[in-house]
């Protein structure tokens, strides 16, 4: 096992640091009060080459390995937690793994430059943690399909376009009855609206309705009535990803809260000297530390072809519940000051907290571990 980094991979870290620390970080708490969506800073990252970053070359991408797209993930998170998920590289292996040559050519290169972005369109109003019981309908109609209901909770609601999972199949079983689809945002029949969510606010979310919503067949992703398959390998990806988004903004908080706790003094001496202050902060860099190691695994794992839905699944439970607790503790080390908007603490605590659901919750993750080690016919 070699736990280093490379000597490249040392130097994105860096780059990505510097610009989410210069950058990203003076406008953060702005952009969560206003909802501002800072698109000329999302260009920026693009020509730094921080967006969508596995994209390969021949795309307009970086072409870097998962492992390197996680790092750049959490060093952007540092900055702005919300908008660290368009270096998310879950839509190229999207398009890479299920999309045509096509597809591919239109939908990629702007991805890799920042100026196109799109969103997955899964959850409804009564399938969440079920996934597979979605009811929205796609039926084929000559070169066409006509796309009819509604998706809940689609982060990135002002995206270009969506994967949109609908059933195909109304008589197939469950998992085994849905497609996926490229579905441009600007296409008659589509409808968004707002949720005034707690947190991620830069990146707004919210529901959209499909009311005979044409769109060609060619803009089917992979095969139909095999959407389920390939969402939920895509989320295998993108759970890592959100543990070192939530890593990123809890280190960052970590590492403010040390140097506050360091100078703030308390009955005559700084409040450090103090194990009821200095304890927590030790386990919050040890815990931090064994979320990052099992993310890292997740990707080392996907970069190899090796099987990972289990140790995807560990760290979408444990890395944001951990870093809610240890931003929560961060607050509670600032006193009062962390229960205002002078330190961005309460902005990221509120952040994080939104995913420990998106992508799975937390009792999901433990049924996917769960029916893996035990076997799926003792665990229900």
């Amino acid at each position: 096992m070699d736990f280093s980094l490379t000597e490249e991979q040392e130097m994105i870290k860096q780059a990505a640091r510097k610009f989410a620390l210069n950058e990203l970080l003076p406008h953060s708490a702005q952009w969560d009060k206003t909802k501002e969506f800072p698109q000329h800073l999302v260009d920026k990252m693009g020509e730094l080459g921080f967006v969508h970053t596995t994209i390969p070359k021949e795309y307009g991408g970086q072409g870097t390995d998962r492992l390197t797209n996680g790092i750049i993930v959490e060093e952007l998170a540092r900055g702005d937690f919300s908008l660290s998920i368009f270096a998310f590289g879950v839509m190229t292996d999207a398009f890479m793994i299920y999309g045509t040559e096509e597809q591919r050519k239109r939908w990629l290169p702007p991805m890799a430059t920042g100026e196109g972005h799109m969103g997955i369109a899964l959850t409804e109003s009564e399938s969440g943690s079920d996934a597979a019981g979605l009811t929205m309908k796609a039926v084929r109609d000559g070169d066409e399909y006509v796309l009819n209901g509604e998706k809940s909770s689609v982060s990135n609601i002002n995206a270009d376009g969506w994967l949109v999972l609908a059933r195909t199949d109304p008589d197939a079983s469950p998992a085994r009855g849905i497609s996926c689809f490229i579905v441009p945002g600007k296409t008659p029949g589509v409808t968004t609206s707002l949720y005034n969510d707690l947190g991620g606010r830069a990146v707004p979310r919210g529901p959209v309705a499909f009311e005979d919503v044409r769109i060609p067949a060619g803009n089917l992703l992979g095969e139909e009535n095999r959407g389920f398959h390939l969402i939920m390998h895509a989320f295998d990806y993108n759970r890592a990803l959100i543990g070192l988004m939530c890593i990123g903004a809890a280190q960052q908080t970590l590492d403010e809260t040390i140097e506050f706790a360091k100078n703030r003094k308390s009955f005559g001496q700084v409040i450090t000297t103090n194990q009821g202050v200095s304890f927590p902060i030790a386990e919050a860099a040890t815990r931090l530390e064994l979320a990052r190691l099992i993310c890292c695994k997740v990707l080392w794992l996907r970069d190899n072809e090796l099987p990972h839905t289990t140790e995807a699944a560990m760290a979408k439970w444990f890395a944001p519940r951990t870093c809610v607790d240890i931003l929560h503790e961060c607050l509670l080390i600032h006193g009062h000051y962390g229960y205002t908007d002078e330190f961005h603490v309460e902005q990221r605590l509120r952040n994080v907290i939104g995913w420990q659901i998106g992508d799975g919750t937390a009792n999901i993750q433990k049924l996917v571990i769960a029916r893996d080690i035990i076997g799926r016919e003792f665990v229900r």
